[in-house]
């Protein structure tokens, strides 16, 4: 196959959230765009759950036709078993394939060059500046010479360590998950389960998409366990451990199958080098309490693009992109450290503390639960939150996240 070298502003790796929403506002700013994605289609293999929450999502524009609003909130351990229940839908489970291509949409119309089934198989730099990257594409192999490069890779973080800017993540959730068919669930309440027959080292969920659609999965943490979730998951579902046992035998059926991987370490100590921007799960911007982060992904993806376009005219470098990186770490930061010291409490109670453990969430309204499942823990919310909960474990968790 024929072999070509061209030139770009900006060069994005990765056809995810982060990197779509990079590549649709550095091509609105006028940026020549040009965007990887390794699978054969936008959103072909899907690597996420989907969880996100509704006031985020229309404040980043997604139409609310691509998510299923939740309202309810469950929790199950070995022995216990909470429901938060809300006046109105807060949280939402995403139609992932869809909204993801939708988000392409938005990039194309803007005019970026979407290249599928392309695989970067290197990356170019001049002395230690990051100036391009070669791929392997369904035309041929393909030279791009870039001012920038977005690296939106994910949990690889491909480009980031081809360059040599930084290392493979050593703590990370290993996931497994079924979209199923099911018959007539409640499709406004989503539920985490707890405990060894769940998970080694982390938790399942139970994630309704509509009243006939549901995505069951696992996540276990590296390097705390090594069990894999896919033996874990089967289990849930052919021993009908709860929610499923609401479910009757052979109304549950996997339509797919989903794997994925997301850094559980907190975020990367830099984002940035001269012509490089990482962003997405190759930042390390996530939740580590319930492993979410397309929200964060949408939103520091359109960062990364605005302030990779106006960095074009001072070649990218590294000075030229450190707004980008204080800005989300202004937001964002501190939330992931103080989740990531809960969800290290959580990842190795025995059966027996869980039980005890999610008793906290029975006293907490849908407002103090969200706030707190979202990692929104301002100063306030936790005064707040150890002040008026008069359970000891509460009270040290709470407490905890004041010392962060």
């Amino acid at each position: 196959m024929e072999e070509k070298e061209e030139r770009f502003d900006i060069a994005v790796v990765g056809g995810g959230p982060a990197g779509l929403s990079a590549a649709y506002t550095a091509a609105m700013a006028g940026a020549k765009v040009i965007l990887f994605e390794k699978d054969q289609s936008i959103a072909h293999n899907i690597r996420t759950s989907g969880v996100t929450w509704i006031s985020e999502m229309e404040r980043l524009g997604m139409p609310s036709k691509f998510y299923n609003p939740i309202q309810n909130y469950r929790f199950v351990s070995p022995s216990n078993d909470v429901i938060i229940r809300g006046d109105a839908a807060k949280s939402c489970v995403l139609d992932v394939r869809a909204a993801y291509q939708h988000l392409a949409f938005l990039a194309a119309r803007e005019g970026a060059q979407l290249m599928i089934k392309s695989i970067v198989t290197d990356v170019i730099k001049e002395g230690q500046r990051v100036a391009g990257v070669k791929a392997s594409t369904p035309a041929g192999k393909l030279t791009v010479h870039s001012r920038l490069v977005i690296d939106a890779s994910g949990f690889s973080t491909s480009v980031g360590r081809k360059a040599g800017v930084v290392d493979q993540w050593s703590r990370y959730g290993v996931g497994a998950e079924y979209e199923c068919y099911c018959d007539d669930i409640d499709s406004t309440t989503w539920a985490l389960m707890v405990g060894q027959n769940y998970s080694d080292a982390g938790y399942a969920w139970f994630f309704p998409l509509s009243k006939n659609r549901v995505r069951v999965g696992v996540g276990i943490g590296r390097p705390e366990s090594n069990a894999e979730p896919l033996e874990k998951l089967n289990n849930i579902i052919e021993k009908r451990f709860k929610p499923l046992d609401a479910i009757g035998d052979g109304k549950i059926q996997p339509l797919e199958l989903h794997y994925g991987f997301i850094p559980n370490e907190g975020v990367r100590h830099n984002s940035i080098a001269d012509g490089l921007i990482m962003v997405g799960d190759s930042a390390g911007q996530s939740n580590p309490l319930v492993l979410e982060g397309i929200r964060y992904a949408i939103e520091f993806g359109r960062l990364a693009g605005e302030v990779g376009a106006d960095s074009l005219s001072h070649n990218s470098d590294r000075e030229s992109l450190l707004q980008y990186e204080r800005s989300w770490k202004a937001k964002a930061e501190s939330r992931i450290h103080s989740a990531l010291k809960v969800q290290m409490r959580w990842i190795g109670l025995t059966d027996e503390q869980w039980d005890k453990e999610i008793e906290i969430l029975r006293d907490m309204t849908v407002d103090e639960f969200l706030d707190f499942i979202k990692a929104d823990f301002s100063r306030v919310n936790m005064m707040k939150l150890a002040l008026h909960h008069p359970k000891v474990v509460a009270r040290q968790l709470f407490n905890m996240i004041l010392k962060s």
